[in-house]
């Protein structure tokens, strides 16, 4: 979401990475300079055991910290940069509250419960809920035109309840900028705040594909053939306090 490059610039700023005539290129991991030759920058290195999957193992000449020795000798709040990266989001916020560009675009995966997400973590090791939800921080960070369609699948995946809220107020953000979000969920907290809902069955895979019902939550719950509205009407009846 651009908050690696904003990173990188303020540890290109520090006094002695100045004095060095380090720039931003120095403090990626990406690119020769800064990192550490021996792993290209990943931390690991890959041992090839032909017929079995391939190992990772800790690269021994920077310890996996990515970067090398001289790299490494900058700090900023006596941090270097492979101590920021191994952050999570929570920290970061705290770390880089005074730099108003670092602390929005962090606020946006806070917003959307991705807060235990370490910066430097790679995109490869998220989930499909995960890596959708970092789409949304980054939509979020930028500005709204209120002319976007947003197509989700199961973002609830893996996580806690108090997190779904939190994503939940995130897609309501964007419907009342006026975009339009798509949710593929079966999730009831997030169903059941729906504006319109459309339940396939009747069954799944090959016995499904039929819309069975289709409304706002109050009406899908009254279709007795939609096994969406059986649980949607107890969690409705609970919520108004009708329920038994």
């Amino acid at each position: 979401i651009g908050v690696f490059d904003e990173i990188r610039r303020v540890f290109a700023a520090t006094p002695e990475a100045k004095m060095r005539g380090y720039g931003i290129g120095r403090f990626s991991f990406n690119a020769k300079g800064g990192r550490c030759e021996a792993c290209k920058g990943h931390g690991q290195k890959r041992i090839e055991m032909h017929f079995l999957a391939d190992v990772w193992v800790t690269c021994k000449e920077c310890h996996g910290m990515r970067y090398n020795r001289e790299t490494l000798q900058i700090r900023y709040k006596g941090k270097n940069i492979a101590e920021v990266l191994d952050m999570d989001v929570q920290e970061a916020l705290a770390f880089f509250e005074n730099h108003p560009k670092i602390a929005r675009r962090l606020q946006t995966l806070h917003d959307v419960g991705l807060d235990y997400v370490k910066l430097g973590q790679a995109a490869t090791t998220l989930s499909g809920g995960e890596a959708q939800r970092v789409k949304l921080a980054k939509e979020l960070s930028r500005v709204a035109t209120g002319r976007t369609v947003y197509i989700l699948d199961e973002p609830t995946t893996g996580l806690h309840f108090a997190d779904i809220q939190k994503l939940l107020d995130v897609l309501h953000r964007l419907t009342d900028a006026g975009n339009t979000v798509i949710v593929i969920e079966h999730n009831l907290d997030v169903i059941k705040t729906a504006d319109w809902i459309i339940d396939l069955g009747p069954e799944g895979g090959d016995a499904g594909g039929q819309i069975i019902a289709e409304g706002p939550p109050e009406a899908v719950a009254q279709v007795g053939a939609s096994y969406t509205g059986q649980f949607l009407r107890q969690v409705l009846a609970v919520n108004t306090g009708t329920g038994g």
